[in-house]
């Protein structure tokens, strides 16, 4: 009897021990590996109170185009998070009509990150197409956070470098409403690519501390032109290129067509 009870005990040690082996050797999902490597300076910032924390669960209309590429409508979390912000007083886009996209990206340091957009449901496809092959290129992008970490403010997330889309705000300097109030335009690297414009005559440059960037002879990283794969991408995907534009420049910025209704 005192045998049987010890071959039975061996035995579920055993079992114990094979489990354990088992969860040891099966990797963290990658939305929790994800957003551990998204923090840091360079990376997506404090997360856990962020959007990033509410992917583990996913809508119920979440599309997923390559591992660690995907979107779905906005949870309550997400809108909770812009409201107010991004998605300001008036906003006349529904929330039904916006996606929330994560997606992967190599920092300015070669390290992957997990970054956060929110854009129009009609370009929620091209965008995860586009920056998986950014990322699949190791295209340099400095950071891609919800404008909303930086309270809504354009200039302040320039100045972070910070990769965006949906900001429902008018155009600077104008009454007229952004592309970026109807989430369908994207930034990319703006410190890098600024805005200029002509008001009066004197040449402008937003934000300001890219001043050294709109000389566009020069070579510098992320530097976007007609030979960067930022631009081959884009434009191959039906968007405008803001560099293109002749009383104004917007270096950073693609742009499509308002959807139709």
């Amino acid at each position: 009897m005192i045998t049987k009870n010890k071959n039975i005990l061996s035995g579920g040690a055993v079992a114990f021990l094979l489990c354990l082996l088992f969860c040891m050797a099966v990797p963290l999902p990658l939305c929790a590996a994800g957003t551990l490597a998204s923090g840091g300076e360079n990376g997506s910032g404090n997360q856990e109170d962020g959007a990033a924390a509410q992917s583990a669960v996913p809508q119920a209309d979440r599309v997923t185009y390559q591992e660690g590429f995907f979107y779905e409508s906005l949870s309550d979390a997400v809108k909770e998070k812009i409201t107010g912000i991004s998605y300001g007083e008036g906003c006349i886009v529904p929330y039904e009509e916006l996606k929330y996209l994560q997606v992967l990206y190599m920092d300015f340091e070669g390290q992957p990150q997990v970054g956060e957009i929110i854009c129009n449901q009609t370009i929620a496809q091209d965008l995860v197409e586009i920056f998986y092959e950014l990322y699949q290129a190791s295209y340099p992008i400095e950071r891609i956070r919800l404008i909303d970490e930086y309270g809504g403010d354009d200039t302040l997330s320039m100045e972070a470098n910070n990769t965006s889309c949906f900001n429902y705000r008018v155009v600077d300097g104008t009454s007229s409403l952004s592309r970026h109030a109807y989430g369908m335009a994207v930034d990319i690297n703006p410190l890098y690519n600024p805005y200029v414009t002509y008001p009066n005559g004197k040449r402008r440059v937003s934000p300001a501390a890219s001043e050294i960037y709109a000389d566009r002879s020069l070579d510098f990283p992320a530097k976007i032109d007609k030979n960067d794969l930022c631009y081959q991408l884009f434009t191959e995907h039906g968007f405008t290129w803001g560099g293109n534009w002749k009383t104004m420049k917007d270096y950073q910025h693609f742009q499509k067509a308002l959807p139709q209704k």
